[in-house]
């Protein structure tokens, strides 16, 4: 098992990573779990693979479960579920000092930290990552949200949980697509800053994926390792070193907008596609060479993530996909930030790029095809 310290200044949190966490749950809390009684968020279909098994772990240490069981999907994450939400954990009469459990995935996680950071002016929290995604990215490092009309993730607040188990059994149940989703946010670390990890994705990403449990271990420690020196560097994102681990995100989430949060495109997706457009336009601008934003393309659409905006098939123009951009939490000041690159693993937040250039670029990119 591998244990990644995340050392955030007077709250720090231990990541585990490793096969049979959750079996072993209450251990590994280790005194956190101070009540009878234990409030579980998580979706139905986590619920169906892994509920029984943390019930057991549970009940066999005294712990009575207290589930809530969800819809999947990024349609949870809204205003009405954020509210249910709350009122259940306010009528269990949960305390500042008790720890919320999330098992699931990013939007289990992100909806049950976004309840804790609210409920009494800041209750805790435990994350039971249960995908790819959320034990790469979101289960760590404290953002946590709900999604609104106007775009994704933007109510939200910064909330630390206590601890992370990441349980790489829970990986064996999940989905082909849903694994592929995840390896989007494995990727990005090597195209942020670490061209030697990109190197290591090109060699062992495709085994990874098919199940060699030794490649996964090292792929989400050294991510989530990667992770939690930026987070420690910068929580609040103030300083714009945070703001690297959005590769991919601005261009992503005008996708994800423009398919309706939808089963249509998966946020990984979204964020693999969105990677291959940041490297395109990097190469477009001339900061990138070409070649080196085709090997990136090329490495996610061999992956078998999407890698071509045309393949979407998406009735709309690259002036439609800028308005969406327009909602961007970095938006500052009327001008949007991009994520792009001089090279793989040579990620910078650019505050000079023209949104009418990205449009007529995207506009170029739907009608390019593969």
């Amino acid at each position: 098992m591998a244990v990644i310290p995340v050392n955030i200044a007077g709250r720090p949190y231990e990541v585990r990573v490793g096969a049979g966490l959750l079996a072993e749950l209450v251990p590994y809390c280790r005194g956190r779990l101070r009540k009878r009684g234990v409030p579980i968020i998580t979706d139905a279909d986590v619920y169906a693979a892994w509920g029984g098994i943390v019930e057991a772990s549970l009940r066999d240490h005294g712990h009575e479960p207290h589930w809530r069981i969800l819809a999947p999907g990024e349609q949870t994450k809204s205003w009405d579920e954020l509210s249910a939400t709350v009122n259940w954990l306010l009528e269990l009469e949960v305390e500042r000092g008790d720890h919320i459990v999330a098992l699931g995935g990013g939007v289990i996680g992100d909806l049950t930290g976004f309840c804790a950071a609210i409920l009494k002016r800041g209750c805790k929290f435990i994350q039971l990552p249960t995908t790819l995604l959320a034990q790469v990215d979101s289960s760590v490092g404290g953002k946590t949200a709900i999604n609104t009309p106007a775009g994704k993730n933007l109510v939200g607040a910064f909330h630390q949980p206590s601890l992370v188990l990441a349980d790489l059994s829970a990986l064996e149940t999940l989905p082909q697509r849903e694994m592929l989703a995840g390896y989007a946010e494995v990727v990005k670390y090597g195209l942020i800053d670490d061209a030697d990890f990109f190197a290591w994705c090109d060699a062992n990403g495709a085994a990874m994926i098919a199940g060699d449990s030794a490649l996964r271990e090292y792929a989400v420690a050294h991510a989530v390792a990667a992770k939690a020196r930026i987070v420690a560097e910068d929580e609040f994102e103030t300083t714009g070193q945070r703001a690297l681990l959005n590769l991919g995100h601005t261009f992503g989430h005008a996708l994800e907008a423009e398919t309706g949060f939808s089963a249509r495109l998966l946020h990984g997706e979204a964020v693999a596609l969105g990677m291959v457009l940041a490297a395109r336009y990097s190469a477009h601008l001339g900061l990138m060479p070409r070649a080196s934003a085709e090997h990136v393309a090329q490495h996610i659409g061999q992956i078998g993530l999407p890698a071509a905006l045309a393949a979407l098939d998406l009735d709309c123009s690259g002036a439609d996909l800028v308005r969406h951009m327009l909602h961007d939490k970095k938006m500052d000041a009327g001008t949007l930030p991009f994520l792009l690159m001089k090279g793989i693993g040579q990620t910078y937040l650019a505050k000079d790029v023209s949104l009418d250039d990205v449009g007529t670029f995207l506009d170029a990119e739907l009608a390019r095809g593969g």
